[in-house]
């Protein structure tokens, strides 16, 4: 492990899973890193926390996802450190040591990957492979000033990987430039298989509730780039798409989250008793309390927000929206002020979760020296579009795509 590596404290500790290319391709001579909820075949998949790694065998199979990357010529070269059970948004690990932020080292590096958004971020490799359920990649990518993906929901396997929410679970990437973040979709993604929306097409819809729901100094350093992108797609059309306000959206998502997480990892927990570090615990006691009505309502939301987003989205509009109310939280920042971050944070995420939407985050800004993003969101099952947009949308902000 060199100087670097140790300092930034991306890997999980112990010996590095590395694998080969399996073949010539898209991706070759790059590397790449694995958040370890991905299952690598003979190792064990810790998800963050040493009891679940005490109680789970070596994997027996490599995930699809991973298998896809070795193929098209990229090696892997270790796996990343991820919060507990992947049900956090700080990137905070008490068990194996929180990965620094390298864009701002004083603050979290963000969500549930917070390990693979710092191994990118460090430059220690080329890219990494998250998951997203809440925000857990395109948070840690605006907090570490990445671009990153959180694909159509159900467009990419996640078998061979740990569940948290099934019915929001994605995988998702990052890189540091948006050329690259579109190769890697063209490995990963299907090809749409039926009419696409132009890429670069538009128009721009300002989602009201997500700028309001900014930070002040956050809505106002997205502006420069706002102001571009609108000079290239035209004038952004003001939307309204949660008129009951984020804080009811958040609730409706925590809802259906926590419903999921105990059926998908309560057994283990009951049977475990499992010891978690601060924040964790309380949500999965929660997650035993939720009562099945209230899970049942927020589903019912989310059909709610399909109908109003899909429909807006099919002939090729972008939402266009803060990917996070707030740079990345300083490393001292008490729970109440965290848990305050994560349901405004989780609140505008849950616009493209609970919709199924794909989203991708560009890093494009700075407040008070650390990195801000500013997200796209289009129709599901128009990732590639959606990818080729933000390359696109980079060059007109002034960044390398």
């Amino acid at each position: 492990m060199t100087w670097n590596e140790q300092k930034v404290g991306a890997f999980v500790p112990g010996p590095r899973a590395v694998l080969s290319p399996l073949a010539e391709g898209a991706l070759s001579g790059l590397d790449f890193a694995v958040k370890d909820l991905f299952d690598i075949a003979g190792v064990p998949t810790g998800y963050g926390n040493p009891d679940w790694a005490r109680t789970h065998p070596p994997a027996i199979a490599t995930a699809p996802i991973v298998q896809s990357l070795l193929l098209a010529g990229a090696r892997m070269v270790g796996k990343t450190k991820t919060v507990e059970l992947a049900y956090g948004l700080t990137g905070e690990n008490v068990w194996q040591g929180t990965p620094l932020n390298p864009a701002a080292p004083d603050r979290f590096p963000g969500g549930s990957s917070c390990g693979s958004a710092a191994a990118v971020a460090a430059g220690l490799v080329d890219f990494a492979l998250g998951s997203d359920t809440g925000g857990s990649v395109r948070i840690p990518a605006s907090y570490c000033g990445l671009f990153g993906l959180r694909p159509s929901h159900g467009a990419i396997s996640l078998a061979g990987a740990r569940p948290l929410a099934p019915s929001l679970d994605t995988p998702g990437w990052f890189a540091r430039s948006a050329g690259l973040l579109e190769r890697i979709g063209a490995v990963l993604l299907p090809d749409g298989g039926g009419l696409s929306i132009a890429v670069g097409g538009g128009p721009l819809l300002r989602v009201e509730e997500a700028w309001i729901n900014a930070q002040p100094a956050v809505a106002e350093a997205l502006r420069p780039a706002l102001a571009r992108l609108e000079a290239h797609f035209g004038r952004a059309l003001s939307v309204s798409l949660v008129p009951e306000g984020l804080g009811t959206l958040f609730e409706h998502f925590r809802c259906v989250q926590a419903e999921e997480a105990w059926v998908s990892l309560g057994e283990w927990v009951e049977a475990t008793r499992p010891q978690f570090g601060p924040g964790i615990s309380e949500r999965f006691i929660a997650a035993k309390a939720m009562d099945p009505a209230r899970a049942a309502a927020g589903r019912a939301f989310r059909e709610v927000m399909r109908r109003r987003v899909h429909p807006l989205l099919a002939g090729g509009a972008l939402l266009v929206q803060p990917t996070s109310p707030c740079p990345a939280p300083v490393l001292n920042a008490p729970l109440l002020q965290q848990d305050a971050v994560r349901a405004a944070t989780i609140g505008v995420g849950a616009i493209a979760g609970f919709s199924g939407a794909p989203e991708v985050t560009l890093p494009v800004a700075t407040v008070e020296g650390a990195p801000v993003g500013l997200s796209l969101v289009t129709a599901p099952g128009q990732d590639r579009a959606l990818l080729a947009t933000a390359r696109i949308a980079a060059d007109i902000v002034g960044m390398a795509a």
